[in-house]
């Protein structure tokens, strides 16, 4: 099933997207949340007489970013430039940061590019929702605890990931990144499985990678995680971006920072494909701008 959050007309709601409707799921069973819809590793019925839209006539909105924590792990690839050869310490443990609600979009949200630089990148990420929460999680349980996947863009403004020991204000930028479109569930999307992931800019292909090359796979997240914090239903882990973003230690020499019309696509398998646009800051409030935006459905080759 591929849940997702929308607006429409001014109204917020939890949605089954189905072909090219969504399901509106607002209301059933006396009133679900995303969350409810995903605790427990489980599916809401839809109802036979549910309400259906068509999906591009919906803002579909980041799933459940302010709902629960987000954890992100950075130079996760096994094939990223300077992870081997000394430049880059790659550690024995994942490097992880955290991410505002306020620094995400949703699918077809704008991306602003900060007035305070024009190093704004980007970065594909395949992101898992958990669903069963849990305390020192084993590795070997550690895919049972996984509710859904999604997507994200990691947008990154290289220069203030500089300013200090550590990303987060680089990280953190208001609208500077993007998730969604929805959250794939484990029926229909086994987390076992290799998954591609591709970032366009402008039609180009500029990352392309597999889940088999990360060098902490996901049950080794979930377990490194929830050593240290009790993991909840909602929560999610961003599993790292592949080589070729367009700055930074793994990315392009010189430099492609992102510019104001440029158009991200990051594909992943089974999943769907994640669309942004970038502006300006302040060209659009709130990083988004219309009621209704293009959302594709896509098989299993663009999935």
């Amino acid at each position: 099933m591929r849940l997702a959050c929308f607006e429409h007309r001014g109204r917020t709601g939890l949605a089954a997207v189905v072909a090219d409707e969504i399901v509106d799921l607002t209301g059933i069973d006396g009133g679900w949340t995303l969350r409810d819809a995903i605790t427990g590793c489980r599916n809401p019925v839809l109802p036979r007489e549910a309400r259906k839209i068509p999906v591009d006539k919906v803002r579909l909105l980041p799933p459940l970013i302010s709902e629960g924590r987000n954890f992100w792990v950075g130079a996760n690839y096994r094939t990223l430039r300077n992870i081997h050869d000394g430049t880059t310490p790659g550690g024995n443990h994942p490097s992880l940061f955290q991410r505002t609600a306020q620094s995400l979009v949703g699918h077809g949200g704008s991306i602003e590019r900060p007035r305070t630089s024009r190093q704004l990148d980007y970065e594909g990420e395949i992101v898992i929702v958990i669903g069963k929460g849990g305390r020192h999680i084993a590795e070997a349980d550690a895919l049972d605890h996984i509710a859904g996947l999604t997507i994200a863009n990691d947008g990154s403004v290289r220069d203030y990931m500089d300013h200090g020991r550590n990303v987060t204000a680089g990280k953190n930028f208001d609208a500077s990144g993007a998730i969604g479109p929805w959250i794939v569930t484990c029926d229909e999307l086994d987390p076992r499985r290799d998954l591609t992931i591709e970032t366009r800019v402008n039609g180009e292909l500029r990352q392309s990678d597999n889940t088999a090359n990360l060098r902490f796979s996901f049950a080794q997240l979930i377990a490194y995680i929830s050593s240290f914090t009790c993991l909840l239903p909602g929560d999610m882990i961003a599993t790292g971006s592949p080589q070729g973003a367009g700055g930074g230690p793994f990315g392009a020499t010189p430099p492609r920072w992102l510019e104001p019309g440029d158009l991200i696509e990051i594909q992943v398998t089974g999943i769907g494909t994640l669309r942004n646009h970038v502006v300006v800051e302040g060209a659009l409030p709130g990083g988004g701008d219309a009621d209704s935006v293009e959302v594709r459905i896509e098989g299993e080759r663009g999935s």
